[in-house]
């Protein structure tokens, strides 16, 4: 075998090249490394947002998308008194009326951005235990609070939602009366707002759903019965769990997307990878003929070629790993219905050494057979 250190010399014969190759490396693994990171992050806020011991009660038919759902308003009570094994806590049971609601919010100084809407009473706290009041106080009239991504979903600044800032709705003042915090969930980029005030901006009589929390997940039989008893209030039941689930399915397509995205971009880094190292192993065709003139193997050759494309390759990726670090791990980004993080996990960042890997393997290998093939006597008198 040739010495490591030949492929190491080899790398810096021509100082463009090089640099063409680790520029390209890298970008293609900060590619797919944020790729990985949005479908995780994506995925994992849906996962979270949704618990196996919340139960949805929506109109029937409207089972995926609660915002276009309707329910009456005396189900929540009625519900309340004919579901057994409903959460219950001093006497309260954990029933929340809520209204899902999306519409355009407007800032003092004319900005304007779609933000998602709850309308909300105190109880919602009992089947939401995730969400915790970090500042001010809970919504009264004329009143909401914002979690705390909202900002980013609406595209404005964390400044612009700061405590007694005031938010246009309908032509309707709210003023913010604090912040909450629900770690991993879509609740977190919501603004929760007092029912009533919703109720009339939103100018509907029914509410989106009623959200139910039990103390056994098993219940759901309960709860499911309920609704197909119940002919005259039209519901149905879901667990919480699976309306999430069903909305990351509905994410789905716009995930691959992201890695449809990063496969042609890879594809064109890595063309571009072979053609370079096509001009650099060609020049190099009387060399290898000379080192097996001397007692070195084809297969010695090929190995010392394909370090020195791993190598360039593998620093590339090194250098996307910082920059993934450096600007990619904690970064929020909003999707239609919230805000998720990314997060550089293991994962990530394996994947992206294995990418890098990948194409200095996948790249050395068409040129540097092309440039072993020629016949000993042929090689030898190529200029």
């Amino acid at each position: 075998m040739l010495p490591f250190t030949y492929a190491v010399r080899n790398l810096f014969r021509s100082k463009t090249r090089l640099l063409q190759t680790i520029g390209g490396s890298a970008v293609v693994v900060l590619l797919v490394m944020a790729s990985v990171a949005i479908n995780h992050g994506m995925k994992r806020v849906l996962s979270a947002s949704g618990s196996d011991r919340n139960i949805i009660l929506v109109g029937a038919g409207s089972e995926e998308s609660i915002q276009r759902s309707e329910v009456a308003e005396r189900t929540a009570g009625i519900a309340e008194s004919g579901i057994i094994g409903i959460s219950e806590s001093l006497g309260v049971r954990a029933v929340s009326s809520e209204i899902h609601y999306m519409n355009f919010l407007n800032l003092p100084d004319g900005r304007r951005s779609q933000g998602v809407l709850r309308g909300v009473t105190p109880q919602a706290l009992r089947v939401h235990p995730e969400v915790r009041l970090i500042e001010g106080a809970f919504p009264g009239a004329g009143e909401v609070m914002t979690g705390r991504l909202a900002w980013r979903k609406l595209g404005w600044k964390e400044s612009d939602l700061k405590l007694g800032a005031t938010l246009t709705l309908d032509n309707q003042s709210l003023k913010i009366s604090g912040t909450f915090a629900a770690p991993g969930t879509v609740l977190e980029s919501e603004i929760w707002a007092n029912l009533g005030d919703l109720r009339v901006l939103a100018k509907r009589e029914t509410l989106s759903c009623v959200v139910i929390r039990l103390d056994d997940p098993a219940d759901f039989a309960e709860a499911d019965l309920f609704a197909k008893q119940r002919l005259d209030l039209e519901l149905s039941a879901l667990r919480e769990s699976d309306y999430y689930d069903r909305l990351s399915a509905f994410f789905k397509p716009l995930r691959a997307m992201t890695w449809i995205t990063a496969g042609l971009i890879a594809a064109g880094a890595l063309f571009g990878g072979i053609n370079t190292l096509y001009a650099a192993f060609a020049s190099r065709v009387r060399e290898m003929a000379t080192l097996q003139a001397i007692g070195f193997g084809r297969g010695a050759l090929l190995v010392s070629l394909i370090q020195e494309s791993t190598l360039a390759c593998l620093t590339g990726a090194l250098l996307s790993s910082v920059f993934a670090v450096t600007l990619l791990d904690g970064r929020t980004l909003p999707f239609s219905i919230g805000a998720f993080t990314l997060e550089i996990t293991p994962v990530v960042a394996i994947t992206g050494i294995l990418t890098g890997l990948l194409l200095g393997l996948l790249g050395a290998l068409p040129p540097a057979f092309r440039c072993l093939k020629p016949p000993l006597p042929t090689a030898l008198r190529m200029s």
